[in-house]
């Protein structure tokens, strides 16, 4: 089952980040800031590709696994500071800067990004030019221009262009995600980048959909974030209904960027599953006026 192989992973990785002489409660908050996880959709995504692509070194895959996984949950840390969205909950529970302070939430983060690279370098052993492409595909998609920060730096920027502030926001670490499963299974990835970042703009779409239109006890943390920061969305520029025509957009054409590999229809089966997920329609039955 890719959950168990997921959280076996997991928690190998945290393991050995907690391990030695380190400061007890950062050792604690590394594991309040994983568990419990959410969905793991990154990692269910990025273990799939390796699976459809042959998955012929499943210790690589299970390290890269682990590795997008650890830099999501650092992500979402960083996120939550007061500095950023100033938020209070986190996945049905209080932020974790709300419960071990801030500095140990500035460090904690800080300690899963390079704990997410470690768990690479420690795999790399197994297949080195994988181990490399791995660390290099993960670099690209959480540093600048095209990463993780460089969404969250889009937020200090008097002109935002959404497109590419939703494609280094979400996008960045789905266009990972892909291309680490076919990596890890010695594929070339390139091909693999239309996929995630049209999973990762479609995942970003319903987002603000949701933040748009359901509440704290649905969603598991703070609702209105958008509208409250002042950031950019699909539904602050297009509208609901047009955010919604948005995401259509975006979800028809997903099932035909799959580049064509051994596991492809098992593949598109999973992505049409996440697709069905992420429409977030029960929601606006309650605005019909919209």
């Amino acid at each position: 089952m890719l959950a168990n192989r997921i959280e076996t992973a997991l928690d190998a990785a945290l393991r050995r980040g907690q391990g030695g002489d380190g400061p007890p409660r950062l050792a604690e908050a590394l594991s309040y800031a994983c568990k419990p996880g959410g969905a793991r959709i990154r990692p269910t995504i990025l273990t799939s590709v390796a699976l459809a692509c042959g998955d012929d070194r499943p210790c690589v895959t299970d390290a890269a696994a682990a590795a997008i996984e650890l830099i999501h949950c650092a992500s979402l840390v960083h996120d939550d500071l007061p500095c950023f969205d100033d938020a209070d909950l986190r996945r049905g529970k209080a932020t974790l800067h709300r419960a071990y302070s801030e500095p140990l939430a500035v460090l904690a983060g800080d300690s899963l990004i390079v704990m997410g690279f470690d768990t690479l370098a420690h795999a790399a052993p197994e297949d080195p030019m994988r181990g490399i492409a791995l660390i290099r595909i993960l670099a690209q998609r959480t540093g600048m221009p095209d990463g993780i920060c460089a969404g969250q730096g889009w937020e200090s920027e008097g002109k935002i262009d959404l497109r590419a502030y939703h494609r280094a926001k979400t996008g960045a670490l789905f266009i990972a995600a892909t291309q680490m499963g076919a990596a890890a299974a010695g594929q070339d990835p390139e091909p693999w980048e239309e996929l995630g970042a049209r999973i990762g703009e479609a995942f970003q779409v319903a987002d603000d959909l949701r933040d748009a239109l359901l509440d704290e006890a649905h969603l598991g943390k703070p609702c209105g974030q958008d509208d409250r920061l002042g950031r950019p969305s699909a539904v602050a520029e297009l509208g609901v209904r047009g955010a919604v025509k948005r995401l259509d957009d975006i979800l028809s054409g997903t099932i035909a960027s799959i580049p064509s590999c051994p596991g492809e229809a098992k593949l598109a089966e999973l992505v049409t599953r996440y697709a069905h997920k992420l429409a977030p329609r029960e929601a606006l039955l309650r605005f019909p006026g919209e």
